[in-house]
């Protein structure tokens, strides 16, 4: 069995940003986002042998096996996260018009989207995601306490918002909603709204996969 290992994506690192320091992004993303990445190809190694992961031996309680795929799945939305933040800061454009119509049909308004996404930030330990639900075809914000606690299936982020202390107490101590308004100000628009025409695109293929 082959092993699957991730390089970090150097190109993602933001700099000189509006209200988030290059202090602050160089701990973030060179121990903390590469952190994941070293972690999750341990952790593949460790699964691709044989004698350290002996699938004969799993158990739900503990095993060696349960505890990789645990960490697993902890390390690589890790990654996955890191890079969807990383690669939409660093302001430019502005919303499209089709992503715009689409908050507003399913928020009622641009304002409250942004709303329940602050107050999402706020209300949870690890993250808040604005994407689409590729089932029923709703934006919605989906908050996690951690990388691999509380993600919806079937769920393409499109906006993403890191909310560990890591991610702004160089900057901002802790104090969390002056940092979830920088992070909003240094919105990449370009980024966001091709993020959302591939979303669209893939619930247009999910419609009839329920059924």
């Amino acid at each position: 069995m082959g092993v699957h290992k991730l390089q970090p994506r150097d190109h993602l690192k933001p700099q000189n940003l509006d209200g988030i320091s290059n202090e602050q992004i160089e701990p973030h993303f060179e121990a903390h986002y590469k952190g994941y990445v070293t972690k999750y190809n341990e952790i593949q190694e460790k699964l691709a042998d044989q004698n350290f992961s002996d699938r004969g031996k799993a158990n739900q309680n503990y095993s060696e096996f349960r505890e990789l795929k645990v960490e697993e799945t902890f390390n690589y939305m890790g990654v996955v996260l890191h890079e969807l933040y990383f690669g939409h800061l660093g302001a430019k454009g502005e919303p499209s018009e089709a992503f715009k119509k689409k908050v507003e049909e399913d928020f009622g308004s641009w304002d409250a989207c942004v709303a329940e996404l602050k107050a999402t930030a706020v209300a949870f330990r690890g993250w808040a995601v604005l994407g689409l639900d590729l089932f029923s075809g709703r934006l919605v914000v989906n908050g996690l306490d951690a990388h691999n606690v509380y993600n919806l299936h079937g769920f393409v982020p499109i906006i993403v918002i890191d909310t560990y202390e890591h991610a702004y107490y160089v900057d901002y101590k802790n104090k969390r909603p002056p940092y979830v308004d920088a992070v909003l100000k240094n919105l990449n628009w370009e980024v966001i709204n091709a993020r959302f025409d591939k979303a669209m695109k893939a619930c247009e293929a999910m419609k009839d996969y329920i059924g």
